[in-house]
């Protein structure tokens, strides 16, 4: 989402290395263009003249004009303004410590309201609580259906009362889930194409009656600055509690992230970066700034290992590679391990330095498929030792993957090349390294 503003970003501070010595001059011409680079990325117009006012103030100070490396003070100070733009620090939710414990989900139509219910619902199922997803919008066609569909889907109770109204079915699955010793109650209202009245005064009753101990609002990140302008009626009319940002891994220009904190005073508490239920994160500020500025996001990065990554089989997996018995089922292994973390450009932009590297170069997720493929068609003993493979079974392994022969040839070629790469490898070059990311 943020590639166009990170790429105009780093050329402003590559000027910035090139001049040797900072001056007020140049330093108030990069701030120019970070201005101009903020606006072209949707950025509130307010927000960006205050944000680039605040650099140039700190900016311009001696410490930066005497430093070693001025360019890189800049670049500090921008990140650390960025940081403070998106608030300064993660925003915990509200714990799920009394039975129940009450999320109020609401925002427009379209925005993922009822996704989100799902993935507050896994994500607190993972925690070992009790979760309730509750259908309280009776207006959009199937929208009940779908929330059942996705309470199913992860083995979550879910609660509507057919005919009711939607204050009146929230009401009850409170009561209902005081009486089954519920940990979370999660209630998916309803939601208009528009901020309206009726819309507001029926999540106001809600409100009321409830009393959640989180008013989430799911804002559309790709609206831009729909979802800021949004937000902030929202806020004024029910004071939410907090914000998620749905569709965090489009390629819309991300000015909505940089502005509705400024705007609306309220935290962006989660970032929803994927379809998949499972694809919820915190929003953390640091980690956002250090990736729109291309610096990577390694802790975000470990930790998508920790909770998706065998731990015990990875620890396994790096001493075969230390030893040179790295083999194509261990690859196979491998690539399915890293692919439940989410799609590999991204992971590759966690990772300092490596998102900069890899500019212009995009992962083709059918290439990764097609070397499955190729591997899934070996026997066992042909993974295991791919020196068996002659000719009239690369053929056989063609036929099977739906592939070339020459397509088999340049994986074995490859994957010749990644073995030697790994025997003159030593421990230390794994240091640092999440276990089960291996460098392939």
């Amino acid at each position: 989402m943020f590639d166009a503003l990170s790429n105009r970003l780093e050329l402003v501070f590559k000027k910035l290395r090139g001049a040797g010595r900072l001056s007020e001059k140049n330093i108030k011409d990069a701030m120019r263009e970070v201005r101009q680079a903020l606006l072209e990325a949707d950025v509130n117009y307010k927000v960006a003249r205050d944000f680039v006012k605040a650099v140039e103030a700190k900016a311009v100070g001696s410490d930066v004009l005497k430093s070693i490396e001025p360019g890189q003070q800049v670049v500090k100070i921008v990140h650390d303004e960025l940081v403070t733009l998106l608030g300064g620090k993660a925003e915990p939710l509200a714990p799920v410590t009394k039975t129940p414990t009450v999320y109020m989900i609401c925002g427009l139509q379209g925005s993922g309201k009822t996704t989100l219910t799902g993935k507050l619902a896994l994500m607190n199922k993972r925690k070992s609580k009790k979760p309730l997803m509750v259908a309280a919008d009776i207006y959009r066609p199937a929208a009940v259906k779908q929330l059942k569909v996705l309470a199913d889907s992860i083995d979550v109770e879910h609660f509507h009362i057919e005919g009711k109204s939607p204050q009146k079915i929230c009401q009850e699955a409170v009561k209902y889930a005081e009486k089954n010793f519920i940990d979370l109650v999660i209630l998916d209202t309803a939601g208009r194409l528009h901020v309206d009245d009726e819309l507001m005064k029926e999540l106001e009753e809600i409100k009321d009656l409830v009393k959640p101990d989180e008013l989430l609002l799911v804002a559309d990140a790709m609206t831009g600055q729909d979802a800021v302008n949004i937000a902030k009626e929202f806020h004024d009319r029910l004071d939410i509690t907090g914000v998620v940002l749905s569709k965090l891994d489009g390629d819309a220009r991300g000015g909505a992230a940089l502005s509705i904190r400024q705007v609306t005073g309220c935290p962006i508490k989660l970032a929803s970066v994927g379809e998949k239920l499972s694809e919820l994160e915190p929003f953390h500020p640091d980690r956002l700034a250090s990736r729109i500025l291309g610096m990577g996001d390694i802790v975000s990065l470990v930790e998508k290992a920790q909770d998706t990554i065998d731990m015990e089989a990875a620890e396994k997996m790096q001493k075969k590679i230390l030893k040179a018995q790295f083999d194509f089922e261990d690859f196979l292994e491998q690539i399915q391990q890293i692919r439940k973390m989410g799609p590999l450009e991204n992971l590759m932009g966690m990772i300092p330095g490596v998102g900069k590297a890899m500019k212009g170069i995009s992962i083709d997720e059918k290439d990764v498929n097609r070397m499955m493929a190729i591997v899934q068609s070996m026997t066992t003993e042909e993974r295991r030792n791919p020196r068996l493979i002659d000719g009239s079974r690369k053929k056989r392994i063609a036929v099977g993957s739906g592939n070339s022969v020459q397509t088999v040839n340049q994986l074995l070629k490859q994957f010749a090349t990644m073995q030697k790469m790994f025997n003159n490898m030593n421990k230390m070059k794994f240091k640092g390294m999440p276990k089960g990311l291996m460098p392939f």
